[in-house]
């Protein structure tokens, strides 16, 4: 029994995950696990990919360097998959999306090669991580937001620790 929600923040790189998790951790205590930082830190990894300029996940190793601290509760997990999170762990599935001028515009900013940026914006576009997020868990747990504006990213950070309240006093937590 946790004392506080699990929720993956999810969604292609430059949607603002990592955004939105740092001011959720600040404003409910619970903790950001930035899935990039672990696989480094950790070496969950079998080695980085030079097209793609990013490490090649092991994704064996990364469930096996969170099972003792996700299942325990209190987790924001910010990475751009989520499937391989068992259901068990999960409460909340956050999936950010944006529109595709402002994608291209972030991922350029952030000097991603052409592939990279090619191949995220072609995610988004098809849906990739919202139809994983529906396939992987219940329906009632995946909720979409847009992240175009810090409007929008404000917006849904209220929404968000809402639900965290409402989650907690449903499961008598405080």
């Amino acid at each position: 029994m946790r004392d506080s929600p699990n929720i993956i923040i999810t969604g292609t790189p430059g949607v603002g995950k990592t955004t939105h998790c740092e001011l959720l951790s600040q404003r409910t205590g619970l903790r950001h696990l930035s899935v990039n930082q672990i696989v480094k830190d950790k070496g969950c990894h079998e080695g980085w990919d030079e097209e793609y300029s990013c490490w090649i996940v092991d994704e064996d190793r990364l469930l096996d360097s969170l099972e003792d601290e996700v299942p325990t509760g209190g987790c924001l997990i910010d990475w751009h998959a989520c499937d391989l999170f068992p259901k068990r762990w999960i409460d909340l599935v956050v999936v950010l999306r944006v529109d595709s001028s402002t994608l291209y515009d972030r991922l350029n900013a952030r000097g991603y090669p052409e592939a990279k940026l090619q191949e995220n914006l072609d995610a988004e576009l098809m849906d990739v991580l919202i139809q994983e997020a529906r396939e992987a868990y219940d329906d009632e747990i995946v909720v979409e937001l847009t992240s175009n504006t810090s409007e929008e990213m404000e917006e849904n950070i209220d929404r968000i620790e809402e639900w965290i309240k409402r989650w907690k006093l449903d499961h008598g937590s405080s």
